[in-house]
């Protein structure tokens, strides 16, 4: 038994059972790749993929318990190989943040400019993508760290901390009718042609429910994953702008006005998930608490070490 047939069954199950795809992931052949899964097949006794002819169709009940120790398995020889760099080469290595564009482009910027300061030699790769790709990237192995607003605390193998409270603002070019100084409603919004996130993205689903309780469909003419690209169609006459309060600045905006909207909608909370097991270098430790000071060492531990399902709130 070897890793490269460990590899080759876990990259089977999560391409799809595409061989061609496992291949070039794992920088080898097709037949290379069936060789290996026959190779460890024959060692374990058992059949652990469904083929019809030449392909793969899914895995065997043998299979899909096995899997998850192969996973395992791999994800502690990787972390073996991160101990071993933690001491060979103390603050030299690289992370990688999968997160939102509002989270890249509002909230990290502080934090990154810290972490450069004090660990020069680390490469920082920021991964851009939804909330469900964040998980994705996390549980692949391709980040270290997820940060997002909606879905991270929805998968088991997932620890999702929270990081910080957030509330939406409405914001409308100047001169606009809401600028009248009577109170900001929810009646008045959808009276609105409105401009705000896609669905799954920086909490949109406290926005859609808002408007569900109150029995009002709103007029939602655009949507989109940032802030910068709502807030351009908002200074266009488009519509008027739902978006997250870190994402205005009075000074950077001036073509733009905001209005405080935390009475209407639900408090939103961004999260900093990692997966379950994960073995974080002393300066993976250093750039959670850089951005989110709570989540010190000690209290970051302390998630890595509970059971499964256990939650965390500040």
């Amino acid at each position: 038994m070897n890793f490269q047939q460990l590899r080759s069954v876990r990259e089977t199950a999560r391409r799809g059972f595409n061989l061609t795809e496992v291949a070039n992931v794992l920088h080898t052949s097709q037949p290379g790749v069936s060789r290996q899964i026959r190779e460890l097949e024959d060692e374990l006794g058992i059949e652990l993929f469904v083929r019809a002819g030449k392909r793969l169709t899914g895995l065997t009940p043998p299979g899909a318990e096995v899997l998850p120790i192969i996973e395992r398995m791999l994800l502690d020889a990787d972390n073996l190989r991160r101990a071993g760099e933690d001491y060979a080469q103390q603050s030299r290595g690289k992370i990688c943040i999968a997160t939102t564009h509002s989270q890249a482009r509002y909230a990290l910027p502080p934090a990154v400019s810290d972490f450069r300061r004090h660990f020069p030699n680390v490469t920082l790769n920021l991964h851009q993508g939804s909330p469900r790709q964040v998980a994705e990237m996390l549980l692949t192995g391709e980040a270290d760290i997820g940060i997002a607003t909606e879905a991270l605390a929805r998968y088991d193998d997932l620890i999702a901390l929270p990081c910080y409270r957030w509330t939406h603002c409405v914001v409308v070019p100047p001169g606009h009718e809401l600028l009248d100084g009577e109170p900001l409603t929810l009646e008045r919004l959808a009276r609105q042609p409105v401009i705000t996130y896609d669905e799954g993205y920086t909490g949109r689903s406290h926005i859609d429910e808002a408007f569900e309780r109150l029995g009002r469909k709103p007029d939602i003419v655009l949507t989109a994953m940032d802030a910068d690209v709502i807030k351009t169609y908002v200074e266009l006459g488009l519509g008027i702008g739902i978006v997250a309060s870190i994402a205005y600045d009075e000074e950077r905006d001036r073509n733009l006005r905001a209005l405080d909207a935390r009475h209407l909608f639900a408090m939103n909370m961004t999260r900093l998930a990692i997966r379950r097991g994960t073995y974080l270098r002393a300066y993976v430790y250093a750039f959670i608490e850089s951005f989110a000071p709570p989540l010190t060492r000690a209290v970051v531990d302390r998630a890595l070490s509970a059971e499964p399902g256990a939650s965390f709130e500040i």
